[in-house]
């Protein structure tokens, strides 16, 4: 996994944490939903490139 594909997703999932914190914070459940979404999808990305690194 390149580093740029770690820094990418890790800042995906931070996006989508302060998506769902401000969501939350503000009573916008589309907005909290949102960030749990974007958290899962780096999450599921994550993943991937560690089966990637594994056969290499």
């Amino acid at each position: 996994m390149s580093t740029d594909d770690k820094m990418q997703n890790k800042t995906e999932g931070l996006v989508g944490k302060g998506k769902e914190k401000l969501g939350d914070a503000t009573n916008d459940e589309s907005m909290k939903r949102e960030g749990e979404a974007e958290q899962s999808k780096a999450d599921l990305k994550q993943a991937g490139e560690k089966v990637k690194d594994a056969f290499k």
